[in-house]
């Protein structure tokens, strides 16, 4: 369906950097453009007793060109008609009459006239595209720096300080943004002393959970004060950003609404990418307290097991000298088998997810022996292909990050190549996914990283 230009440039006007002088002509082109005609017609006065009439029209097509670059259609068309009648006026037999008696006079200032028109048409045409490719270039270097400040944050609050810092610079208005567990809580605001009523934090609330922006100057009925607009991610609402202005009038128009929609799925896709590795950090705490038990339990096991294997031969001799209390020898050899087989099992426990199996359709992942199988018959992965395969199948169901995955599979110096990750995705659905082109084991979440989707999250 084609969009309409002047429905493009009603988006793209309020972006921050175009003035709005550029955008109200106003009064002030029109009488540029006569004044332009005047001082053309000036000219020609002067040229035209040493020169002729034939040089003079020429003047008036600069001038016609220049204001419509400058000021648009508009006054390019009073600056045409002017032109013509003033070429009429003034040199046209009869002079200083709008009468014209030959034919050849007709002619030309038909010509001028129709030039004049179509040239500033033109002219008119290219300026509007001119302002349309620079609201475009504004626009894409908003939502650009904004996303690029936004990447100085690593948690939540650092996130939500630089959004509310940067959305209250561009919209000259006040911000807050607030989180959405357990219960609406202001995470930054700007200025920080902004306090919220009980009603809008109640309106924060209905926003986070219905997905819908309300407040003034929004369709519907609302009585708080400020505009407040969900921040989501493909999942579910992180949060709600609220936007207000001292004077009381409506924060945003509808024009800017798709400005800050784009810069809401910046924030959004950077409170995902804060959440997703603090939960990656979380994971690998869990994994190395994991570790830790694991070495301490070892390290119990080899102190004691010697001991406690010297009381059961202590025992054996009292039994067979036979000069100690029968009972108490066998209980003391009791206590000591059963303590020793605490032990073994204190030792034996691991990690869970490291010991059970993790089966999705006919894909059985073992990560205890270290061996993939489909449909009975193992899968040959290299290296590389089962340590990114081993992190995902660790947490199944969670999306990992590029970064998580890079630092699992080639350490913390590759973090970065994302283009490693993807060929060992790839390679990795070309022999275990039913359909590559499609893949449905490990889905890929845009700009975010990879998950590894169990059999019931399947669609």
């Amino acid at each position: 369906m084609p969009i309409d230009a002047g429905a493009q440039e009603a988006q793209l006007r309020p972006m921050p950097g175009i003035t709005k002088a550029a955008d109200d002509i106003g009064l002030r082109g029109y009488a540029e453009a006569l004044l332009l005609v005047a001082a053309s017609t000036l000219v020609g006065l002067l040229i035209a007793p040493r020169w002729g009439n034939s040089a003079v029209d020429l003047l008036y097509l600069p001038t016609v060109l220049a204001v419509a670059v400058r000021a648009g259609f508009g006054p390019a068309v009073a600056a045409a008609v002017s032109s013509a009648f003033s070429y009429n006026y003034f040199f046209t037999a009869p002079y200083r009459t709008l009468r014209i008696h030959s034919p050849d006079d007709i002619l030309t200032v038909i010509v001028l006239f129709l030039v004049a028109l179509v040239t500033s048409r033109l002219a008119a045409r290219m300026r509007h595209q001119a302002r349309l490719a620079q609201a475009h270039a504004e626009r894409n270097a908003t939502i650009a720096g904004l996303a690029r400040r936004l990447l100085s944050g690593t948690s939540e609050r650092e996130i939500a300080e630089v959004a509310v810092n940067e959305l209250a610079r561009l919209f000259d208005c006040n911000a807050i943004l607030l989180a959405d567990q357990p219960q609406p809580r202001i995470l930054a605001a700007q200025p920080a002393s902004i306090q919220l009523t009980p009603g809008d934090i109640a309106a924060a609330a209905t926003v986070i959970a219905s997905g819908q922006a309300t407040g003034r100057g929004l369709s519907g009925v609302s009585t708080v004060e400020w505009q407040l607009h969900p921040v989501r991610s493909e999942a579910s609402v992180l949060a709600a950003l609220g936007l207000a202005r001292d004077d009381g009038f409506t924060p945003l128009d509808a024009d800017q609404l798709p400005l800050l929609g784009s810069l809401l799925d910046q924030i959004a896709l950077a409170l995902e990418r804060a959440r997703l590795e603090a939960e990656a950090r979380e994971f690998a705490a869990v994994r190395v307290r994991d570790r830790e038990r694991s070495a301490l339990l070892s390290s119990i096991g080899q102190d004691l097991r010697p001991r406690l294997k010297a009381i059961e031969e202590v025992v054996s001799e009292l039994k067979r000298a036979g000069s100690a209390d029968k009972a108490l020898v066998s209980a003391i050899g009791t206590e000591a088998m059963k303590l020793d087989r605490y032990i073994a099992d204190l030792v034996e426990l691991g990690p869970v997810s490291d010991q059970q199996p993790i089966e999705v359709g006919n894909l059985k992942i073992d990560l205890f022996h270290r061996s993939v199988t489909r449909s009975g018959e193992e899968v040959h992965l290299t290296p590389k292909e089962y340590a990114v395969l081993a992190e995902l199948a660790k947490h199944p169901g969670r999306v990992l990050s590029h970064a998580h995955l890079l630092r699992a599979a080639w350490g913390p110096a590759q973090e970065k190549q994302t283009e490693y990750l993807r060929v060992a995705v790839r390679a990795l659905r070309q022999k275990l996914e039913p359909d590559p082109a499609h893949p449905s084991l490990i889905t890929n979440e845009p700009g975010v990283g990879y998950r590894l989707r169990l059999s019931n999250e399947r669609g």
